[in-house]
């Protein structure tokens, strides 16, 4: 494999990634999504017919409904509590100020409050303790996890557990944060886990389930599940479907659209039926289709002027846009800022520190909201709907609003509009202003618009499960109806419909802080239930985008940089193709030869980090050609040699500190390498390789692997290109003792069936916690039977678009460079294709022009 990389931690010293290990490299943090074709994989595809393909496909669907089903049920849990201890606070609270705004005893009604958000806010914020990856929505690690970066614990039952259980209780404790994000983080670890029938927090249930053994099926089935997520907190599959295709899942087939859809219809209709259930008692009405739905919007029958929009709102929602899309600029920019300044001054602190942080905005939060709703706030003469229709939902949904009216302070007839936002679970202050005739004073909503804004921007990323869909949408409907409430009363357009620019304006502010385009445009009909808000949505959403983007990225986007996760775009900028394959890649490589030692393999796996291993054989005949002047020259393929020696020599410096063997004749062959080591580095290693290049090559077969000592001649000899090998495939061998004597032939090597190959996943044995001194080092290994033969490669000239389009596509974790004459001259791995390190080759590419 190429050379090692500096640590992913070298970007990002506080990331979250590298608090287990802080040697992880990118090739580390990938996840192996390309099939190896070996001979166990080969002669599963020999048992295979059609009866054995229809089960298995079967079985898929059986398992994507699965995963439908248990995703509507945790949002059921969720959502069950969320009302449970919502009601229960704002009862007790709602009650004490109705008797202490007659007895002037407003200071303990403000204590019971605290006392309520504070116990949630510091029971999510221990569970973050617990699984500290369940923190925030989870849609940055999900969306890094689609993109093939393995995020550590992001998909752990565990995390489940803290993360449903946390989000109660930060939505209950008044945070300004919302449960549908983490719907879909949720969705995600139900994919990952149920397919497996296993979860490495319950070791002792153990279940024989064959199927689904593979990174690649894994990540199939986390789309499904996080597609189901978002079904089920906005009751719209096919915006979760599309939400799974544009944000989430970076590779794609056609076979998976279906699946993925039909688990967004399971979670959605799971949920509908037992919410309706519960909360109607009329099973089966399916009238309850997702966790946040947004109603009718209707106008009055007797206001014939009114229409939904018209033609000429259009510019309006135009201008809406730029200033969603400012809005979340400004919004994304705080953010990030104060993302760094928690990374700098508060992860590093003891854990306390961060739970000190929550309650802290906990505290501002809710006297903010107290002291705003008492206040701030004015009374507003209540307006009946003129319009409610016959059937159940219609009237509950009317009740809703109309009881979720606060009359604090305010006579009869009267409620208070700014308690009527801040005094009300998030939804319903949604639902206030997309339906509530009577108006919100202007000043009330401008107040509440900057109090909101600024304290939901405190709050994402603080450590506790948290969304910011609904945080978002409630900020931005806000801003609709001020804009709407403007144009009525100071412009005098008294045709407009107010719930029509509240949608808007949500649009406008949650597509200016996350940067969706289609997904949310589907997510939004869906959830109103009107198609001709299809064109005012799409626009807003697309005008707010494009200005976003001219400022920063999206929020997500944000985040997964700040993490310093090797994430790949969708393709590469135009100026890149300027660049080829053999300008990006690793030439420095550590491989494995067809029949190799033991000593040799351990020595590899336990001085290098590496995940795949070029499996390759000597070139002695084009060992002249290869040595010119002063350059490696392969097919046309030149490396300046300082280039090389400098990589060389950071590999070594690197390798010397992880060595460590488990017997004491693999110890001392260590000790012998460091000794050669350190007479190397004071000889001029240019020099010694002039020196040596018509040196007949060291006996290494199979007795060595190539080593780190080594002369530049030795490590960049002419190689023939075989196959890969795969680090847990090397370690499985190495655990179940596959190997032969020297006395004997390959023939006799004991054979592994894809089952037995794939038996430890996901969590394949660590050579480091190997107790390998019952092995005999002079054994030999056959890799050749469980390599991949036939691996996805590219030529050196192959320009760097085209690289990056297969290595993305595909879902690739190696990609080697193969010349002309079949001999491997370097490797591409993600790190190679990161925009970062693209731009520091193409900024060699002038200096060198």
């Amino acid at each position: 494999m190429a050379g090692s990389r500096g640590p992913l931690c070298s970007r990002c010293k506080l990331c979250c990634c590298c608090s287990e290990r802080e040697t992880r490299t990118p090739e580390e943090l990938s996840l192996d999504y390309d099939r190896c074709i070996n001979d166990p994989y080969l002669e599963v595809l020999e048992t295979m017919d059609n009866k054995k393909g229809r089960r298995f496909e079967l079985v898929k669907w059986t398992v994507v409904f699965a995963i439908g089903f248990c995703t509507g049920l945790v949002g059921l849990f969720v959502d069950f509590f969320v009302r449970l201890f919502t009601k229960l606070k704002y009862g007790v609270v709602e009650a004490s100020v109705e008797e202490c705004s007659q007895k002037g005893c407003l200071g303990l009604s403000l204590l019971e409050l605290l006392g309520f958000n504070l116990t949630f806010v510091f029971l999510a914020s221990l569970l973050v303790l617990i699984e500290p990856v369940s923190a925030g929505s989870g849609i940055p690690e999900i969306k890094c996890y689609l993109n093939g970066v393995k995020v550590p614990g992001i998909v752990r039952f565990r995390t489940l557990v803290c993360k449903a259980l946390g989000v109660l209780f930060s939505v209950a404790g008044g945070l300004f944060v919302g449960k549908e994000g983490p719907m879909i983080h949720s969705g995600a670890v139900v994919g990952a886990g149920l397919p497996q029938l296993q979860a490495s927090s319950l070791r002792k249930i153990q279940i024989n389930f064959p199927y689904f053994q593979s990174d690649r099926d894994k990540r199939d089935f986390v789309s499904a599940g996080a597609s189901a997520g978002i079904a089920a907190a906005f009751g719209a599959p096919i915006g979760g479907t599309l939400f799974s295709l544009e944000e989430g899942s970076s590779f794609w087939n056609q076979g998976l659209t279906w699946k993925v859809l039909f688990c967004s219809m399971s979670a959605t209709f799971t949920l509908n039926f037992f919410r309706s259930g519960i909360q109607f008692g009329s099973w089966g009405s399916f009238q309850l289709p997702g966790l946040l739905n947004f109603g009718e919007f209707k106008c009055s029958d007797s206001d014939k002027k009114c229409h939904l929009w018209t033609a000429m709102d259009l510019g309006l929602f135009v201008v809406m846009g730029v200033i969603g899309g400012l809005l979340g600029a400004i919004f994304n920019c705080l953010n990030k800022r104060l993302a760094k300044y928690r990374m700098r001054n508060v992860h590093p602190k003891p854990k306390l520190v961060r739970v000190l942080e929550s309650l802290l905005i906990c505290l501002v939060t809710t006297v903010v909201v107290f002291v705003a709703s008492m206040v701030l706030g004015e009374c507003r003469q209540m307006s009946f709907s003129k319009h409610v229709r016959n059937d159940s939902y219609q009237q509950v949904r009317t009740e809703d609003v109309n009881s979720s009216m606060k009359t604090f302070f305010c006579p009869n007839d009267t409620y208070n509009d700014m308690a009527t936002l801040f005094f009300n679970p998030q939804e319903s202050a949604i639902l206030q202003l997309f339906h509530q005739e009577g108006t919100f004073s202007p000043v009330t909503l401008s107040l509440f618009i900057v109090f909101y804004f600024f304290l939901a921007c405190w709050t994402y990323g603080v450590s506790v499960p948290s969304g910011l869909f609904v945080p978002s949408l409630l900020c931005g409907a806000a801003y609709g109806r001020l804009v709407a409430n403007i144009l009525k009363s100071y412009i005098g357009l008294s045709h407009i419909y107010s719930g029509t620019f509240s949608l808007v304006g949500a649009a406008a502010l949650l597509g200016g802080v996350v940067r969706m385009t289609i997904s949310l445009t589907v997510i939004l009909i869906e959830s109103t239930n009107e198609i001709t808000y299809g064109l005012p949505i799409m626009i807003t959403l697309m005008v707010a985008k494009w200005t976003g983007d001219f400022f920063n990225k999206g929020i997500y986007d944000i985040h997964v940089d700040l993490r310093g996760v090797p994430l790949l775009e969708w393709e590469t900028e135009v100026e890149m193709d300027k660049l080829r394959a053999s300008d990006i890649m690793e030439p420095n490589l550590t491989y494995v030869y067809p029949h190799t030692r033991i000593q040799s393999l351990v020595s590899i796996l336990r001085t290098t980090v590496h995940h795949a291993f070029p499996v390759v054989t000597e070139n002695r005949g084009n060992e002249k050609e290869f040595m010119k002047g002063n350059q490696l020259i392969s097919n046309n393929i030149k490396f300046k040699k300082s280039s090389i020696l400098t990589r060389a020599g950071e590999q070594r410096k690197r390798s010397q500190s992880m060595k460590s063997y488990p017997s004491s004749e693999l110890r001392h062959m260590c000790d012998e390498h460091i000794a050669s080591e350190d007479a190397a580095e004071k000889e001029d290693l240019l020099q010694q390789m002039l020196e040596r290049r018509y040196t007949p090559y060291p006996n290494l077969y199979p007795d060595q692997s190539p080593s780190e000592d080594w002369t530049m001649e030795e490590r960049f000899r002419p190689l023939t290109f075989h196959g890969l090998i795969l680090r847990s495939q090397l370690v499985t061998l190495l655990v179940r003792g596959v190997c032969y004597s020297e006395s004997q032939s390959s023939a006799n090597q004991p054979r592994l069936s894809y089952a037995e190959m794939a038996e430890d996943y996901p969590k394949y044995p660590d050579i480091h916690d190997l107790d390998l001194t019952l092995l005999n080092p002079r054994m030999i290994v056959d890799v050749t039977p469980y390599m991949n033969p036939s691996p996805f490669t590219v030529s050196p000239n192959t320009h760097v678009s085209q690289v990056f389009n297969l290595f993305r596509t595909m879902g690739l974790r190696h990609l080697p460079v193969v010349n002309a004459v079949g001999e491997i001259v370097g490797i591409i791995t993600r790190h190679n294709l990161t925009y970062e390190f693209l731009q520091a080759r193409l900024r060699q590419h002038y200096q060198t022009m």
